[in-house]
């Protein structure tokens, strides 16, 4: 089974993060989101992924020299312009000499899903495309689905108004499709999957969904990206677990770290705490220094105080300062 991977975004909502590293190359509990994301495909019976980029691959070369991660073979489909969803799909299927059914994965997500689950639901239904849903309390901010019982898709509705929703499922972003679908997809142009391909798809009555229960999470602002980390050191992920504080961290004897992730090579000072946070590769908390519901690529200086901050590897807080609710550098800075 083969996969396409949808990571042509640019990051912009995790800035400034994003300045520095990719967002798929981001890691969660001390592994990057793209390999977490693999390993979860993997266990469903994928073994070959192509990442469909929107810019230069050299960061993913880079870490996955063999041309494999997780075990699963890695390649590359670099679009020549933004193509949107739809038209990523196709351009790095046709890169792949993919003609069989395959999978589709945006990532962004983090999830438990069971994809070998989702292919065999595919089969049995004969489906063209099945997309996997998740129910969420406000759905108005996705993709929202109405189902027939036998789990055929009546209506695909992106986005909808609140109080409009035909349900509270919503597009959980990992997909099955025939290669069917693909010719759908007019080449080198810009289409989405979600609301020109799929609603195409449903008026031919051949879109099913498959709703679980399972841990889903999109990776994709800052608070979110946080909880993703802690959803690993709270233990609530089926399969992933990970280190707190990787080693090669410099953790001073009498500093607190608690409920937090330490990336190798960061440092915490003498007297400092760190609560609900992570502290990504290289970052610096200064003696004495506290820090909560952050995260933190930077310097931190003796004494300071920082809560519910993101800071960049440019960023930083000086001693005694406090910063709350704060972003460094500031992303929408000129």
């Amino acid at each position: 089974m083969r996969a396409v991977v949808l990571v042509g975004g640019f990051g912009t909502r995790l800035r400034p993060l994003t300045n520095s590293i990719p967002k798929p190359m981001l890691p969660v509990g001390q592994v990057p989101i793209i390999e977490r994301l693999v390993e979860n495909l993997a266990r469903g019976g994928v073994t070959e992924v192509t990442l469909a980029l929107g810019f230069r691959p050299e960061p993913f070369v880079a870490a996955f020299p063999d041309g494999e991660c997780a075990g699963v073979a890695m390649r590359y489909a670099v679009e020549p312009e933004p193509l949107d969803t739809a038209g990523a799909i196709r351009f790095a299927a046709a890169t792949a000499g993919i003609d069989d059914t395959f999978v589709v994965a945006n990532g962004d997500v983090l999830t438990d899903l069971d994809v070998g689950g989702l292919v065999a639901f595919h089969r049995a239904k004969a489906a063209e495309a099945t997309i996997h849903l998740i129910a969420v309390p406000d759905p108005s901010a996705f993709g929202v689905v109405a189902l027939q019982d036998d789990g055929r898709v009546e209506r695909f509705v992106e986005k909808p108004a609140p109080g409009t929703e035909p349900s509270n499922l919503i597009n959980a972003g990992t997909y099955v499709l025939e290669p069917s679908v693909l010719a759908r997809i007019p080449a080198g142009q810009r289409v989405s999957i979600e609301r020109a391909t799929f609603p195409a798809v449903a008026g031919d009555g051949g879109l099913f969904a498959m709703a679980t229960e399972d841990y889903w999470l999109d990776t994709g602002r800052p608070e979110l990206y946080l909880a993703a980390n802690l959803d690993i050191v709270r233990g609530l992920r089926r399969h992933d677990r990970c280190v707190a504080i990787a080693p090669g961290a410099q953790v001073a004897a009498d500093a607190l770290v608690a409920d937090s992730v330490v990336g190798a090579g960061a440092v915490v000072g003498a007297g400092a705490s760190v609560a609900r946070s992570v502290l990504l590769p290289g970052a610096v908390v200064g003696d004495r220094a506290q820090v909560a519901d952050s995260v933190v690529m930077g310097r931190i200086g003796d004494g300071a105080d920082v809560r519910d901050c993101v800071l960049g590897a440019d960023g930083s807080v000086g001693p005694g300062e406090r910063a709350e609710g704060e972003k460094r550098p500031d992303p929408d800075a000129t």
